[in-house]
């Protein structure tokens, strides 16, 4: 009898257990935060009461076994835990609300994606829509002083040029210290452009959806050889399923130059000129003022004959003109047209998002402007439950009128150096030139020459995912970006550089070919409800091909006939072609403990076609570890301490941007008694690598009082060794400098950023973000025995020397004037207890840093009913600027050109305390340089202030609109500073680069902007 009993429960079990497992079938759905409606990666999903369960891939998609009696209860760190019944359903998609803002966060990271919660490495994130307002040609210039510990700069106020970027200070001295820019998963073309174009110009920043900067180690090294100076992550806006939606957006704005500088009128410059020459012959003995007879040959002679010539028709005696050359250089039309459009949407199948954006600047400086085109098309479909495609493609056309460099005479903003006595015009109509104007009237370049920059930017990626098992799946993209380039130049014959030809025209041509494939698996699985396991594997290559050709020629026959067709005389041309490829095999393993302990190992070889046959491949490996002390039983549920989390990491990245066969032995072409032949040009070096950075960082993030306060705390230690240094080499080889891996650089800091809701309410709300950092840059070693690169310039300052920054100002220290005699002084020991008037006595020591001891910025985002406010300050402390056209026009009357208003403080008496020493022309009187044209370059700067109206939803509805939104945003609204210049935010051009920081040579100021725009959304 027990023997059947015991028969019939197992049959009875058996059944029960089989019609159990008949009805469990799989599940499957997409979970999203509530916050912002991005996918969220790593969720866990447990069937309650067993150990199945299940992890959300990085598009928040997962698959799992359940029966419709059961429940599945998603929990994520960071988000309210939620269980759902399975019922009847076979897709189950979810929304989880954030509990912690500050590790709900998703952000993208190389390869995929994670949250700020799971985050083990430093990664700064700033969303597209805090940038879309902003009215400049950029993302660059519109990231200033949102991310702590990267600098932003933009060389000067023209349109279209480079901007300076450093990720926690330089770490090169020859090779490149931009970051690496990666849209969408393709190594961008940043680089290679003609002049100083600025390729990033190219890209519609409305199209954005987030930019994260991977900034620390562990989040770059997954990028390899090309991560030490950071890795800016871009990824495009992506359509949702759902109804379409339209948006369109319309801003109009003015501008106009940040700062003007006082400059001589036509009477201060005539008394200026005129002493001037006067003090010559006193010091020779000589008083034409009172001695009628000593006039005849003296200096005051001379300036008076060149005054007559520099009047013109007019006559300088009765100060009948006094032209401000100042103002002629600005644009009073200057100002900014933005429209942009764009739909998004789709269905269970196919998402799309499309926009089509046209962009306007009209710059500051005449002459200038900048006009792109853009269009974007991202569409994503799903085949099958486990096959999805897509695409991304991303169109623009820009067109730039260009201005030469800082230093050319060209240059519209050197107009300033033209005599105030000197008309615009002559009597006929024509403006004047030389010899009538002091230096060249470039307003002739208005009239009489053209020179237009033309881009078509092609980027476009392409993939492919497929889902192998519910853990694995495999992804394959492949993008390009092609870049052509067309630089047209024509100057005319009365121009300063048609004038001697009969006019003079170039066209310059480049295409760039960037092609970039990544293949890679991710497999990820929760092992025993507490083991949560991520792992990445694959390969990436990238190749890139660029084609220059340029032709100039002369003596056109007509200034109207503008195109080297026209040319009586080709005088030049050439054509070259390059290019480099770099394969890489990289892997990464994420692994969270508990949903508190966290530890991320990554590692990458990389093998670049730059680099000697010895040494083609690097290895960078990083690990990271982090710990949620706030999710531990002492901490957990604490009202004050909502957040605390430590983490810590240690990896290597490398440096590869060099030029693309500076390891080879190169022979250029020769030619003798008109016999071809080829010459060596270049020393090989089949050793040559990568510069190595290895990079300690520290952190803790923080939050109190329920997120209302949160924040992170940072410190990092970068090491850069085998400098990619141009060292010099034994005469006796026939070459002066050999590509080497010698030298090592340290950067080291500290960063704080601090968030605050500071009121939240129904009607009011006040957000605040404040970031700040501090980096110390010191060259650590050089080539054996060397010691110092000193500066290359007579006319500047910069050089590089063991135990200092990058770039240090060293050279002569100012003493100001004897007041005996108005001599310029200098000191002529280190400790500055002696002065000399002599310069070549003078003692060199350092005299300034071009790079800033600290820099931040705080944004306040305050809202109340439909109104919102937005405001960010942005400053940098600590740096030092130092002006190169100071010994032109400041330089106490030395020569002809304008002085500014300062200088009129000159030195005239025995007796006089002044700094300016007394006016002597041509005497060259303190206009050597030296820190006498060093001046502070701290500045805190109200970058943006947007302040808008939405119409409430009332309102809304009756116009049949999904949103309407009226604002009002202002750009470098105030600047507080000391310096002396136009703008303390510059980098003349024609110097900047590693070392020559931090220098104004007739550099175009910064443009404040008032504009005007209307979203509306249906």
């Amino acid at each position: 009898m027990r023997k059947a009993l015991l028969f019939v429960i197992a049959l009875f079990v058996l059944v029960v257990s089989h019609e159990s497992s008949a009805q469990q079938r799989q599940i499957s759905g997409t979970v999203i935060s509530g916050e912002d409606n991005f996918p969220l990666p790593g969720v866990n999903i447990l069937v309650k009461g067993t150990t199945r369960g299940a992890i959300t891939d990085l598009d928040g998609k997962y698959s799992i076994q359940a029966g419709p009696g059961e429940t599945l209860a998603y929990s994520f760190v960071g988000f309210v835990t939620q269980e759902i019944v399975v019922g009847n359903n076979q897709q189950i998609n979810v929304t989880l609300m954030p509990d912690s803002k500050v590790l709900g966060e998703v952000l993208v990271v190389g390869y995929g994606s994670t949250t700020k919660g799971d985050l083990t490495g430093n990664v700064a994130s700033v969303k597209g829509a805090d940038l879309a307002s902003i009215p400049v040609p950029n993302f660059q210039e519109a990231l200033q002083g949102r991310m702590a510990g990267v600098f932003v700069e933009s060389s000067s106020g023209k349109l279209g040029e480079g901007v300076k970027i450093r990720v926690r200070g330089t770490t090169s001295i020859s090779g490149g210290n931009d970051p690496l820019y990666v849209i969408d998963g393709i190594p961008m073309t940043t680089g290679g452009g003609i002049g100083y174009y600025n390729p990033m110009s190219d890209i519609n920043f409305n199209d954005i959806e987030s930019f994260e900067v991977l900034k620390d180690a562990s989040a770059a090294a997954i990028y390899g050889a090309r991560a030490a100076n950071g890795v800016v992550l871009i990824t495009t806006k992506s359509g949702a399923k759902g109804k379409t939606k339209f948006n369109v957006g319309i801003q109009r704005g003015i501008s106009e130059p940040t700062r003007l500088r006082e400059f001589l009128n036509a009477g201060e410059y005539v008394e200026l000129m005129r002493e001037a020459g006067y003090n010559n012959d006193l010091r020779l003995g000589f008083d034409p003022i009172n001695n009628p007879a000593d006039y005849p040959g003296s200096d005051l002679q001379f300036v008076d004959s060149r005054l007559d010539r520099y009047s013109g028709w007019s006559d300088w005696r009765t100060l009948e003109t006094d032209t401000d050359w100042q103002k002629q250089a600005f644009n009073p039309k200057a100002g900014t047209t933005n429209v942009n459009f764009s739909a998004s949407g789709g269905d269970d199948k196919t998402r799309f998002f499309f926009s089509g954006a046209y962009d306007k600047q009209t710059g500051i400086m005449i002459r200038n402007d900048f006009e792109r085109i853009s269009g974007r098309l991202n569409l994503d479909h799903t085949v099958t439950d486990k096959f999805t495609i897509g695409a991304n493609f991303g169109l623009s056309r820009t067109q730039n009128n260009r201005l030469s460099d800082d230093n050319q005479f060209n240059n519209p903003i050197q107009l300033v150096a033209l005599a105030p006595i000197t008309p615009i015009r002559d009597l006929n109509g024509q403006l004047y030139d030389r010899p009538t104007a002091t230096y060249y009237n470039n307003l002739i370049d208005s009239e009489n020459a053209e020179w237009l920059n033309t881009t078509f930017r092609n980027i476009t990626n392409v993939f492919g995912e497929y889902k192998l098992t519910s853990n694995l799946r495999f992804r394959s993209e492949f993008g390009v970006d092609i870049f052509n380039q067309n630089d047209e130049q024509f100057f005319g014959s009365r121009t300063n550089l048609g004038l001697s030809t009969n006019g003079f025209g170039r066209s310059r041509w480049t295409r760039i070919l960037n092609y970039n494939t990544n293949n890679y698996f991710t497999y990820s699985k929760v092992f025993a409800e507490r083991h949560n396991f991520e792992a990445i594997g694959g390969m990436s290559f990238q190749r890139s091909d660029q084609y220059f050709t340029f032709v100039e020629g002369q003596e056109f026959p007509l200034d109207e006939l503008r195109t080297l067709a026209s040319a009586a005389e080709i005088i030049g041309g050439s054509s070259s072609q390059t290019n480099f490829s770099f394969l890489s095999y990289f892997t990464r393993v994420n692994y969270k403990y508990n949903e508190k302990y966290l530890a991320t190992l990554s590692a990458r070889v990389d093998g670049s076609s730059r680099f000697g046959e010895n040494n083609k491949y690097g290895f960078f490996p990083a690990a990271s570890v982090g710990w949620i002390l706030s999710e531990e039983g002492f901490l957990k549920g604490n009202e004050t301490l909502s957040l605390l989390k430590l983490r810590g990491s240690y990896g290597l990245t490398g440096n590869a941007e060099i030029g693309n066969f500076d390891h080879l032995g190169l022979y250029g072409s020769a030619s003798y008694a008109l016999i071809p032949g080829l010459r060596p040009t270049q020393i090989p070096n089949p050793n040559l690598t990568w510069e190595k950075t290895a990079q300690l960082d520290i952190g803790v993030e923080f939050a109190l009082f329920r997120d209302r306060i949160t924040g992170e705390i940072d410190y990092y230690d970068k090491n850069t060794t085998d400098l990619l240094l141009n060292v010099p080499v034994p005469a006796t080889s026939g070459f002066s400098v050999q590509r080497q891996n010698i030298g090592r650089m340290q950067n080291y800091g500290v960063e704080f950023v601090l968030n605050s809701a500071n009121i939240t309410n129904q009607n009011f709300t006040w957000n605040t973000s404040i970031n700040f950092a501090r980096n110390i840059n010191r060259v650590r070693e050089l080539a054996p025995g060397q010691e110092s690169i000193p500066p290359s310039s007579s006319r500047f300052l910069n050089g590089v020397f063991i135990g200092q920054s990058i770039g240090v100002f060293y050279g002569p220290a100012y003493a100001g004037v004897d007041p005996n005699n108005g001599d310029a002084l200098y000191y002529a020991n280190a400790e500055r207890t002696e002065t000399t008037n002599d310069y070549n006595e003078a003692e060199r020591m350092f005299v300034g840093d071009p790079n800033p001891r600290f820099i931040g910025g705080i944004t306040n985002n305050l809202t109340f009913k439909n109104f919102d406010l937005s405001f960010l300050f942005q400053g940098v402390f600590g740096n030092d600027i130092y002006d190169g056209g100071g010994g032109f026009f400041a330089a106490n009357g030395d020569w002809f050109d304008n002085s500014t208003r300062d200088q009129m403080a000159r030195w005239r008496q025995p007796g006089d305390i002044t700094n300016i020493p007394q006016a002597r022309l041509g005497e060259c009187n303190g206009c050597n340089a030296s820190s006498r044209y060093l001046s502070d370059g701290s500045y805190l700067r109200l970058r943006t202030l947007t302040l808008g109206y939405s119409l409430p939803k009332a309102q809304l509805e009756k116009f049949k609109v999904s949103s309407f939104r009226v604002f009002f945003t202002g750009q470098n609204l105030l600047t507080f500073t000391k310096y002396r210049g136009w703008d303390p935010e510059v980098n003349a051009d024609y110097l900047a680069d590693n070392v020559f920081q931090g220098n104004d040579f007739y550099s175009a100021p910064q443009a404040r902007t008032f504009s005007m725009g209307i979203n509306v959304g249906f």
